[in-house]
């Protein structure tokens, strides 16, 4: 599980904590922590630059010969990148600078042309594997600032190997519920309403024909999408844990699925046929499922499948398939939240030798009560990103819904097995921190309800 320090921070304070105090804190708790890197280094000297001209190179079809203005010089730049043009800002490396792989940049002549520097591919400076063309930054941004500081890359990535029966900290929320534990704080969740989706009035239907391997099922429309590159702040939280920015869409669902724990997936709801949901295992003639991927997949009976009203369109909790996904093209959408039993999830993903950030998370378990928050939590993400309108209510079929786990907890017993010597009072606070309810029975005994993120 990674996450950033930034990211952090938007739901808990991390103030008095260094990085590698938190990671000596959250490795006490049992969260072992396998990294702590510093984001972006070796971005010092590299600044932004305004292409103020282009013209071609005489003595080189590919190349362009550039006026680059940086703060008030102007310097001549010779470029062979395809995205090149007049107006452009983008990132400059100067005659001294190294770049984060150690290479150093020096004045130079390119085929008889005088160059001052290099402008700089995403992938040339380690921000992510984007090598398409120079960077291409926001217009209105002055020339001769720092890269860094321009794009908020001050910050530090975290790692933790997370055992197989911590899974409400396989999420940037789980992780602040610990830290809030232990600084004595509360959480700011991002979403703390949640409206009621009862399926009524709606132009789509959801059948769940295996229960006991989907517990809850909730799906909202949206319409008026425009699908685009999300914002940079998104796709910066994205690549900093090592996930390729796709597009808004698809970058939301893996924003709130590292945010909450919560995997999601988005269907163009043009393309399912029947304007229905069915939650199966394949039917004897569905022997393959093509995937997001593009790879045909061969299916066996005890996988749990979702479909239309014709045809599988994804392997529960595993991948989407090609024919049902997001597009350029895609207006309307049909968002998925749900929760599938572990076991059937880990068996199928192995039996297809497809694990993604998906089925790590299903296979582990994932909390049935905060579907529906990540849900709110997508939606009001694409509205806001992708100019969308979501339609009022939803579905939320929850066949598998069961009261939280009561225990009784003896406070003697907890200081046998820890070795020290906690009250009664100190044991329930301790509870109390991360989030479960207990109560005082007398003689040494508490009520605890456990949360149902414990799964």
């Amino acid at each position: 599980m990674k996450f950033t320090l930034s990211w952090l921070k938007n739901y808990v304070s991390l103030d008095g904590l260094t990085a590698d105090q938190l990671a000596d804190r959250l490795t006490m708790l049992g969260l072992e922590v396998d990294a702590v890197r510093k984001l972006y280094e070796g971005l010092e000297g590299i600044v932004t630059a305004k292409v103020l001209s282009v013209a071609p190179h005489p003595n080189a079809d590919r190349l362009s010969l550039c006026e680059v203005e940086v703060g008030d010089e102007v310097i001549p730049i010779v470029c062979g990148a395809p995205n090149v043009r007049a107006g452009l800002v983008t990132a400059i490396a100067r005659p001294g600078v190294c770049l984060p792989d150690g290479h150093k940049i020096k004045k130079a002549k390119v085929r008889g042309q005088v160059s001052m520097g290099m402008l700089c591919s995403w992938r040339e400076l380690g921000i992510s594997e984007d090598h398409s063309g120079i960077m291409e930054l926001d217009s209105g941004l002055d020339s001769g600032l720092s890269l860094a500081e321009v794009l908020d890359l001050d910050d530090t990535m975290v790692e933790v190997d997370l055992t197989p029966n911590r899974s409400d900290c396989a999420s940037v929320i789980g992780i602040a519920r610990e830290v809030a534990g232990f600084t004595r704080q509360k959480i700011t969740p991002p979403v703390t309403e949640i409206p009621e989706l009862d399926g009524s009035g709606l132009d789509f239907s959801v059948t769940i024909e295996e229960p006991e391997l989907c517990p809850r099922y909730t799906a909202r429309k949206l319409t008026g999408v425009v699908i685009q590159p999300s914002p940079w702040w998104l796709q910066r939280q994205l690549m900093a844990v090592g996930m390729r920015p796709i597009n808004n869409i698809v970058d939301i669902t893996n924003f709130v699925m590292l945010e909450y724990g919560q995997p999601l997936h988005a269907f163009d709801f043009q393309k399912l046929g029947g304007q229905s949901i069915i939650v199966r295992r394949p039917e004897e003639n569905e022997k393959t499922f093509t995937t997001l991927d593009t790879v045909e997949r061969p299916l066996t009976p005890d996988m749990l499948m979702i479909c239309d009203a014709e045809r599988p369109v994804a392997v529960a909790g595993v991948m989407g398939g090609l024919d049902s996904e997001v597009t350029d093209t895609t207006t309307e959408i049909l968002l998925e939240s749900a929760c599938f039993d572990p076991v059937s999830i880990r068996r199928t993903a192995r039996k297809l030798n497809l694990p993604s950030e998906a089925s790590y998370r299903f296979e582990r378990g994932v909390d049935p009560n905060g579907v529906d928050y990540a849900m709110e939590r997508a939606v009001r993400l694409m509205c806001e990103l992708a100019d969308a309108e979501v339609v009022a209510g939803g579905v939320d079929e929850y066949p598998g819904k069961k009261e939280l786990l009561q225990l009784d907890c003896r406070v003697q017993r907890v200081n046998e097995f820890l070795g020290i010597a906690l009250s009664a009072e100190e044991t329930a606070d301790y509870l109390r921190s991360i989030e479960f309810e207990v109560v005082d029975r007398g003689a040494g005994v508490l009520g605890v309800t456990v949360p149902s993120f414990r799964v």
